[in-house]
């Protein structure tokens, strides 16, 4: 099964890589942010929470397959933005979505189907008050709770979205940017903040206060060429894969935690 872990190279190569990125419509390719999508569905497909019966909720899920996805699967889905007034909380890729039309993805699934298992609601990530007013099986996010202003705040919502939401039993995946470079020094607040190894260690020792635990976190951040020759702005233009990047002063790439709830 896997863990909480640093995104690298090797999980490209992986039959769990090709699978879902072919359900998705993007088959074997490499982008962190594609890795993001794959491994946040094979941690809840290996966690039995992807079949009839279950429900999730999903945090700024802008325009990604994975609401469709995960309802093609038979689960019951809760599909969350930012309000308008926040300006959307995918506006950092030009993805918001403000109601369910624009969640819907075709290609994965029929438009019947899709309706009966995904409701669209407004949640404000930093409010727990705003948080859907039901328990979950699951909770997911993709590369948002980084984006929420500092280095706490998004720690709080890992905390207060598995305290408030998730069932006895329950598991929460989310991923975010991991600083590769510095365990030191970071990006701390700000519109895009950097986490560091201790910083999801202290993560992880604020969840044992609220009976819940994360999954220990396999923090290699692979060795082929792939991860060592990194991306740099213009992204996408040197002939290098998409897998670690320059952001900044640093070297960073995408890190998936997985949360279970006692």
């Amino acid at each position: 099964m896997l863990t909480s872990v640093v995104c690298r190279y090797e999980h490209f190569l992986t039959p769990w890589y090709q699978e879902w990125s072919r359900r998705m419509g993007f088959a074997g390719h490499i982008h962190r942010k594609a890795w993001e999508w794959c491994a946040i569905a094979q941690a809840l497909g290996e966690r039995d929470m992807l079949r009839s019966g279950r429900v999730g909720c999903g945090f700024a899920v802008g325009k990604e397959p994975l609401p469709s996805l995960f309802a093609s699967t038979g689960v019951k889905i809760t599909a969350t933005d930012a309000f308008p007034s926040e300006g959307g909380g995918s506006r950092w890729t030009n993805q918001y979505a403000s109601c369910l039309e624009e969640i819907y993805v075709p290609t994965i699934l029929c438009e019947e189907l899709f309706r009966q298992n995904v409701e669209f609601q407004y949640a404000d990530m930093r409010d727990p008050g705003t948080f859907p007013d039901r328990q979950y099986d699951f909770l997911w996010s993709s590369c948002a709770f980084e984006h929420l202003g500092a280095l706490e705040t998004g720690r709080h919502f890992v905390l207060n979205s598995a305290d408030r939401l998730l069932k006895s039993g329950g598991v929460a995946v989310h991923t975010t940017e991991f600083n590769v470079s510095s365990d030191d020094d970071t990006v701390e607040d700000g519109p895009a903040v950097l986490y560091r190894r201790q910083d999801l260690d202290r993560m992880s020792a604020s969840l044992r206060r609220i009976a819940c635990g994360m999954i220990p976190v396999d923090y290699d951040p692979g060795f082929l060429p792939e991860d060592l020759n990194y991306d740099y702005p213009p992204y996408n233009t040197h002939g290098r894969q998409h897998v670690k990047l320059l952001s900044g002063d640093y070297v960073v790439t995408s890190v998936m935690i997985i949360v279970q709830k006692g």
